[in-house]
């Protein structure tokens, strides 16, 4: 029990960590693009690792873990294409 707990919390401490890093991206002078590149990576894996921390804590939970952990593979995927599309078109959606 203790080593699932310890596992656990480091999982949803890296995955924080991985907020902030990808976070810290932001304030380089690299393209618009690679800052969200960036951020979107760090974001999706560090809510990843958050999510597999509580799947660790909270078991009974699996069915609706795994589903957030499917949303947000998906989510966080296209909502990066659509945002660099976006931003790669000049804000032009024709």
């Amino acid at each position: 029990m203790i080593v699932i707990n310890v596992l656990s919390y480091t999982c949803i401490g890296i995955g924080i960590a991985f907020w902030f890093w990808g976070t810290s991206y932001l304030l380089g002078k690299r393209s618009v693009l690679y800052k969200l590149h960036s951020l979107s990576v760090a974001d999706t894996l560090g809510s990843m690792l958050i999510v597999v921390g509580l799947l660790l804590q909270i078991p009974s939970k699996w069915p609706l873990l795994i589903l957030a952990l499917i949303c947000l593979a998906i989510w966080n995927t296209m909502l990066g294409y659509v945002l660099a599309y976006c931003s790669n078109n000049g804000g032009n959606y024709e």
